[in-house]
C-alpha cells in the first residue's frame, strides 16, 4: 500500500467507470455490476484513508466490486447459474485489463430509450460516480425520487437488451449526439443552477469537464466534442468573478476579468481553435468560438461583437434554437443599437417554449432601459423575476429593477 494521497476521492471518480467497465465486459448484467461497483467504491472511502490507496487501486476496486456481484449471484440465482457464474467470477487477477470503456458506459448510459433527465441522472450515476444522494441534492429533488429514476433507466436498459458495444455508423453519431447534449445539460445546470440559493453548483460543473475530457481523449479529432470542452473550459473560466463576495450575480459586461482562470482560458481558446479547423462545423464548435472571442477581449467594451453577431447568425441557421436567437438578439443590440435588438426579440413572443422565459424578459427588460423606456424595463424586471426559481438571480433581477422603480 502507499500513503493516501489527499486526491483519492479524484482518483475514485476516474477508476469508476473504468472498473464498472471491466465487469459489464465480463458479466454483463449493467445494474447488478453498477450496485457492485458503488459498493466497492464505498468500501474504499472507508479503508483508503486509514489503510493507503492500493499500489494497484484500479485490480482493488475490480476485486472487490467481483465478489460483491458472485455473491448476489449466488444468492438470487439457481444452482447452475450460481456454479457458472462462480467459474468466471471466483479467479479475479489483478491483472485488470487496460481498456478504457468509459466511451461505451456513456453511450450505455444515453440510450435512446430513456428520457433526458434519466441520461442525465444514470450518466452521473453510473460514470461519474456520484452517489444517488449527491445527485439528489444537485437536482433538488428527494434522494428516493432519484433512487427510483435511476432504477427504472437501468430496467430499461435491460429490457432494451442494448449489448455492451459501440454502436456503427449513423447510430454511433446519433448516440455520441446524445452523450454530448447530456454532459452539455449537466454542465449548464451546474454553470447556472436552474433553482436554489446558490448561482453555480460549481461540483457538477467540474464533473461534466472531466467527463467531456473524458471523451475527448477517446475521440480527440471529433471537432464537436472538442468544442464542448472548449466551450466548458472558456465558460467555467469566469466562474470566480460571476459572483460577489455575498453571492449576488455579476453580469458578463461588469465582471473583472482579471479574475478569469488563464489556464483555463489559454486551454479553451486553443481547443476552439483546433474544433473551428475541422471540415464541418456543428454547435459545440460554434459556441466555443463565441466563447473565445469574449474571452480575447480585455475589456467589455473590447469585444468583438460583429463577430460574435455573425457567429450566432450562423449557429441560428445550423441549429435553430430559441435561446440562439435571444443570445443574437443581445449582439446585433451592441452592433445595431437596443432598438434592432428588441425587433429581433418581437420573433420570440410566439414561441411557446419561450413564454413567460425569465431570460426573454430579463434581456428585454434591459433593451427597453437602455432606449430609455425606464417604465416598461421596470416592468419586465419584476416579471422576470417571478419567473425564475433561482434565488440568485432574483436578487439580482430585483436590484435591476429597484433602481427603476417609479
Amino acid at each position: 500500500m502507499t500513503a493516501t494521497a489527499p486526491g483519492f476521492e479524484d482518483l475514485l471518480r476516474d477508476l469508476t467507470p473504468q472498473v464498472l467497465g471491466t465487469l459489464v465486459r465480463r458479466y454483463g448484467r449493467f445494474e447488478g455490476c453498477e450496485d457492485a461497483v458503488q459498493e466497492a467504491v464505498l468500501a474504499a472511502t472507508v479503508q483508503w484513508p486509514r489503510e493507503g490507496v492500493p499500489d494497484n487501486p484500479r485490480g482493488w476496486l475490480a476485486t472487490v466490486a467481483s465478489r460483491r456481484l458472485v455473491d448476489q449471484i449466488r444468492s438470487d440465482h439457481a444452482r447452475r447459474e450460481r456454479e457458472s457464474a462462480t467459474t468466471a467470477a471466483e479467479v479475479v487477477p489483478e491483472d485488470v485489463p487496460d481498456t478504457d470503456d468509459t466511451l461505451l458506459l456513456l453511450f450505455l448510459c444515453c440510450h435512446p430509450a430513456l428520457t433526458a433527465a434519466s441520461q442525465t441522472a444514470l450518466t452521473l450515476r453510473a460514470v461519474g460516480g456520484l452517489t444517488t444522494a449527491e445527485i439528489a441534492r444537485a437536482f433538488l429533488v428527494p434522494e428516493a425520487t432519484m433512487a427510483a429514476r435511476i432504477s427504472r433507466a437501468k430496467q430499461r436498459i435491460r429490457a432494451a437488451g442494448s449489448a455492451f458495444t459501440l454502436p456503427e455508423g449513423a447510430e454511433r453519431e446519433e448516440r455520441l449526439r446524445v452523450v454530448l447534449h447530456v454532459l452539455y445539460l449537466i454542465f449548464n445546470e451546474g454553470y447556472t443552477a436552474s433553482s436554489g440559493s446558490e448561482l453555480d453548483r460549481a461540483d457538477l460543473a467540474r464533473e461534466a469537464i472531466r467527463l467531456a475530457r473524458t471523451v475527448h481523449a477517446q475521440l480527440p479529432e471529433d471537432g464537436e466534442v472538442t468544442g464542448l470542452l472548449a466551450l466548458m473550459l472558456l465558460t467555467h473560466a469566469r466562474r470566480a468573478a460571476r459572483t460577489t463576495a455575498s453571492g449576488d450575480l455579476v453580469p458578463l459586461a461588469e465582471q473583472d476579468r482579471t479574475a478569469w482562470d488563464g489556464a483555463l482560458l489559454a486551454e479553451g481558446t486553443r481547443l476552439a481553435r483546433t474544433a473551428l479547423a475541422g471540415p464541418a462545423l456543428g454547435p459545440y464548435q460554434l459556441q466555443a468560438a463565441i466563447a473565445a472571442t469574449h474571452a480575447d477581449a480585455a475589456t467589455a467594451e473590447e469585444t468583438d461583437w460583429a463577430q460574435v453577431h455573425a457567429l450566432y447568425l450562423i449557429l441560428e441557421r445550423i441549429a435553430p434554437n430559441p435561446m440562439v436567437t435571444l443570445n443574437r438578439a443581445i449582439a446585433l443590440a451592441e452592433v445595431a443599437g437596443p432598438r434592432a435588438g428588441l425587433d429581433l426579440l418581437a420573433r420570440l413572443d410566439e414561441d411557446q417554449r419561450m413564454a413567460g422565459h425569465h431570460r426573454l424578459l430579463s434581456v428585454r427588460a434591459h433593451l427597453l432601459e437602455r432606449t430609455g423606456d425606464t417604465a416598461g424595463a421596470y416592468e419586465h424586471y419584476r416579471r422576470a423575476t417571478r419567473a425564475t426559481a433561482s434565488l440568485a438571480e432574483q436578487r439580482h433581477l430585483q436590484a435591476r429593477a429597484a433602481r427603476l422603480r417609479p
